[in-house]
């Protein structure tokens, strides 16, 4: 079949190519036949060009141009003409091409969505029918974007003396955070390779290994339930420079995202960041990564509330906990006893067992606990909450982590609600001083809060083999408008330290050695201090390019179950295979 080499991309035609002969390659987006006359919308990733078939043409390529229909994918060759009746909703609306040949690479079924941005076809159709669902401008731009900004990545890290380097893809199981994805292995049955959540080792033992600074675009994997923001599967920005403190690690990167949204975006942004410490950042926002491109900040009402009547409020403080609030300005007449009432039931995922409101209007001050608060009280809790007319105060009461987790949700939803969330506005901000630990009332057990490679801060650093819990960590994360784009921590890279770090997470020397001999022992040999910092890739351009989803941004995702519409992935594999795993599937009697 004769192919026709393409000389112009369909969306970047303009009036400076008029009576230019062009060649355009690409699927047909719709045909009208209107007797005398057949135009055909011909797209490609970049758009959409009108071509016209008319009657000057040999009546065997007009019958030709009649038998198109959508999807079919074709070559045209034609001149270039300004267009009479302009469109201004196409971007090559002033312009269309009068065909003088046509290919018809290949014929298309009528398919199962439209190829166009605003289809509103279900998601799970969506993702089965991907390489149709790609065909739409937006996702082309995306992945365009996607491309750009990696390119951006390896040409400003290779500037600054980073060295790009794959590390292992099948690697040991070190079950710390999230659930490996395992791999059996046919050569030594019975044991497991993993798949990396993430390079950490390897790139720390890449500095053990003179390479001074390592940068890598990483797959990654974990193995947990999914949300708009996670995937199974995902990319990171990866890297780890030796002999560096905070300050240096910062510095690179505030470059880096200097640099991407100038040449993405056209948006000079400042630097330096500002710095919010984790303790300021959970006070002021109910969160470790703040949004802070508008207010309702919280506000602590603990020694208030202290001595009065209403229990819920004084059992909450007398077992350790506080009560706090937000004030949200003019929202007294927007949200309804209904929708508060559905706040209510919103705060309870996040572990509290209620919420009280109250009102200030020009005349009164009403409230969900008036039987347990004079007029007087309430007006000392709107005072001290700053509230003006017309303003709602929501309270929630409980131990520290569930009043900052349900405010926190709170602040963001009812500014998303309020339109008060502007996309065109970016907030970049480091939150620094993260605790060592945390403590998992699930597993009942101390955990690293980042990983256990992080370090204390100098002035702890004593405090990791006395009283552990009370460090804090040489950490790092940037957070864009309530998002963390990635985070990052200086590591410990002496043996003893490392061994200390171990202990506290209350690992036995036997387990240490089993899960990460390996990196203790590489320190003996003389490991430099090295830091670094990962970037969610996909999570970054999802929000420099306006998307709700990473599905949004990545070619051939999974839905919400792991699965891959497309593919149909995981399958089931069959028993030959199995045997040579040395593995077989248990049925329901067996277990």
């Amino acid at each position: 079949m004769k192919v026709l080499k393409r000389t112009h991309m369909c969306g970047e035609l303009t009036k400076a190519n008029i009576d230019e002969q062009v060649v355009l390659n690409g699927w047909i987006q719709k045909r009208r036949n209107l007797g005398g006359l057949i135009f055909c919308d011909v797209r490609d990733k970049t758009g959409i060009t009108q071509v016209v078939f008319d009657d000057k043409i040999p009546q065997e390529l007009f019958d030709k141009a009649d038998t198109l229909r959508s999807e079919y994918v074709v070559g045209i060759t034609g001149t270039v003409k300004e267009r009479e009746s302009k469109n201004p909703d196409l971007p090559t609306g002033d312009i269309e091409v009068f065909a003088d040949d046509l290919v018809i690479y290949s014929k298309a079924d009528t398919p199962p969505i439209y190829i166009k941005d605003d289809d509103n076809v279900d998601d799970n159709l969506r993702l089965k029918y991907r390489y149709l669902d790609l065909r739409k401008k937006k996702m082309q731009d995306n992945l365009a974007f996607r491309a750009k900004l990696t390119n951006l990545a390896r040409t400003y890290y290779a500037e600054n003396g980073f060295t790009e380097v794959e590390t292992p893809m099948l690697i040991k199981s070190t079950p710390e955070g999230a659930r490996d994805y395992l791999v059996p292995s046919r050569v030594n049955q019975g044991h497991f390779y993993a798949l990396p959540q993430s390079p950490q080792t390897f790139k720390q033992l890449l500095m053990v290994g003179g390479t001074d600074r390592y940068f890598q675009i990483a797959k990654c994997f974990r193995d947990e339930d999914l949300r708009a923001d996670r995937q199974p599967e995902f990319t990171q920005i990866d890297l780890e420079m030796s002999f560096v403190n905070i300050d240096d690690v910062i510095e690179v990167q505030e470059g880096f995202l200097k640099r991407v949204f100038k040449e993405l975006k056209g948006i000079d942004i400042e630097t330096p960041f500002p710095r919010m410490t984790w303790e300021e950042a959970m006070n002021r926002y109910g969160s470790d990564k703040p949004d802070t491109r508008f207010g309702f900040e919280l506000q602590d009402i603990t020694d208030i509330v202290r001595e009065c009547d209403f229990k819920v409020f004084t059992d909450a403080i007398d077992a350790g906990g506080s009560v706090r609030a937000i004030c949200i300005t003019g929202g007294a007449p927007v949200y309804t006893r209904k929708k508060i009432d559905k706040l209510t039931n919103d705060v309870k995922s996040y572990g509290a067992k209620g919420m009280v409101w109250i009102k200030k209007t020009e005349s009164e001050i009403t409230s969900s606990v008036n039987k347990f608060f004079t007029p007087e009280q309430l007006g000392e809790i709107a005072d001290a909450v700053g509230a003006q007319n017309d303003d709602l105060i929501l309270i929630i009461s409980d131990k520290n982590k569930v009043v900052y987790d349900s405010l926190g949700f709170l602040r963001r939803h009812i500014a998303g609600e309020m339109g008060l969330l502007d996309d065109n506005k970016f907030n970049l901000l480091w939150v620094v001083d993260f605790p060592l630990f945390e403590y998992d009332e699930k597993e009942d057990r101390w955990s690293a809060m980042h990983h256990p490679f992080t370090s204390p801060k100098d002035e702890d650093a004593e405090l990791l083999k006395t009283d552990p819990h009370a460090c804090k960590a040489n950490a790092y994360d940037i957070v864009l408008n309530g998002v963390e784009l990635g985070g990052g921590s200086i590591r410990i890279h002496d043996r003893e330290m490392q061994e200390d770090m171990f202990r506290a997470l209350q690992m036995s020397d036997e387990e240490i050695e089993e899960k990460f001999g390996f990196l203790v022992e590489a320190f003996k040999y003389g490991a430099p201090p090295h830091g670094g910092l990962a970037y969610g890739l996909d999570r970054l351009i999802m929000l420099l390019t306006g998307e709700k989803s990473i599905r949004e941004v990545i070619a051939f995702p999974k839905n919400q179950n792991a699965q891959c519409m497309v593919s149909e992935a995981p399958g089931i594999v069959d028993n030959a295979q199995l045997e040579e795993l040395g593995l077989r599937m248990i049925d329901d009697k067996e277990q």
